[in-house]
């Protein structure tokens, strides 16, 4: 099931949503050469993803991951891998991977941007991005397999969202079909996919790095979300977006 829309409009542009896809959208075009040049792409991903085994120390240097035909990444100690879990965020490694993000992002953030304000939205956003490359590093400290990907940030915004809009109608593509469930339902069954297809990694990781999946910085982004959202929540906008929801829609909870 793809999430398409939902039933949330906002009070306010959310601008830093924009601007946060814009910058994920040029980073794949500019940097990354829009998936077209091989080299390109791995390039980025090798020096710029989140590697781990390079953080932690725990990977050896010059072990080599394969990443496309006579391509590598390559373990080593340079300065930059320690801005990587920043860096990492704005990455992706396929047009389906960043368009399957981006999708979710637009779904779900712009309404959590419009009960936190601009500034605190974008500090949460980064602050779910690097929990979740924490949980992703604690849960395979050894892993050589470079990560990239803004969907830990983007799950930290979907327990966010659980948490303020629990209720509200999330518009799903199911096949050929366009079926509204709430909001609690589709988030909390994306999570516990995440922690069902996480589980075995638990008991099975090797020194090749697992499955590749980091699908651990997914439930950490989604719990650090859901843990800090009232944190960083703006009371005033919360009302004032609850009272216009039920003008809007009285009979909605």
């Amino acid at each position: 099931m793809i999430p398409l829309s939902d039933d949330n409009p906002t009070l306010r542009t959310p601008i830093i949503t924009y601007l946060l896809l814009g910058a994920i959208g040029a980073t794949w075009v500019w940097l990354q050469g829009a998936g077209l040049n091989e080299v390109a792409l791995a390039a980025s991903v090798c020096n710029l993803g989140l590697v781990p085994g390079e953080l932690t120390g725990l990977a050896p240097v010059g072990l080599g991951v394969p990443i496309g035909v006579g391509l590598a990444c390559v373990v080593d100690r340079e300065a930059i891998n320690l801005l990587t879990p920043l860096t990492s965020m704005f990455l992706h490694g396929s047009w389906g991977h960043i368009l399957g993000n981006c999708l979710f992002f637009w779904v779900f953030g712009n309404n959590v941007e419009d009960s936190m304000g601009r500034l605190r939205f974008l500090v949460f956003y980064l602050v779910c991005g690097l929990a979740a490359a924490l949980a992703q590093v604690v849960v395979d400290p050894t892993s050589p397999v470079p990560m990239v990907g803004a969907s830990g940030a983007i799950s930290g915004i979907m327990g966010a969202y659980l948490v303020l809009y629990p209720r509200v109608r999330v518009n799903m593509l199911f096949f050929f079909f366009l079926v509204p469930l709430p909001a609690w339902l589709v988030l909390l069954w994306w999570f516990g996919v995440q922690v069902i297809t996480g589980l075995p990694q638990l008991n099975s990781l090797e020194a090749e790095g697992g499955s590749g999946v980091a699908v651990w910085a997914h439930v950490g982004g989604f719990v650090a979300g859901l843990v800090l959202v009232k944190l960083f929540e703006n009371h005033e906008l919360t009302l004032r977006r609850s009272g216009w929801r039920h003008r809007l829609h009285p009979h909605h909870p």
